[in-house]
């Protein structure tokens, strides 16, 4: 099992940038594939982007291509998600996830584990 936290969230503005972190703890870090999913109040929680054991192959929602940048560190147990040119529409609670897929899935249900989220919120 793996438990994961995040952190990183806050309030920019449009247009500014923040990196969230995601901390794991438990089995071997390096054996999962992350993703990061998010959340906005009354409605679903979509994908935003994943990557791959090795961090070698990724994957993104098209609404964050070429904003956002995910990446991992397996000596750190960390995945990061760098979030460049914030809209107001990516105003959501970040969840990171982890799932022992080989691939980057892309649905919630492909993934085992679960963080508590971190609150990203941007200002117009």
């Amino acid at each position: 099992q793996v438990q994961l936290v995040e952190s990183g969230g806050g309030l920019v503005q449009a247009g500014g940038s923040l990196r969230l972190s995601c901390a794991a703890s438990g089995r071997t870090f390096s054996s999962y594939a992350m993703g990061w999913f998010r959340q906005a109040p009354g409605k679903e929680r979509d994908f935003v982007a994943a990557l791959t054991r090795s961090g070698s192959s990724t994957n993104y929602a098209a609404s964050v291509k070429g904003r956002f940048t995910v990446s991992r560190d397996n000596a750190k147990n960390t995945v990061y998600l760098q979030m460049n040119t914030l809209k107001a529409e990516d105003t959501a609670v970040y969840y990171c996830a982890a799932t022992q897929r080989l691939r980057v899935p892309t649905r919630r249900n492909e993934y085992e584990y679960w963080g508590q989220g971190t609150q990203v919120t941007v200002s117009s």
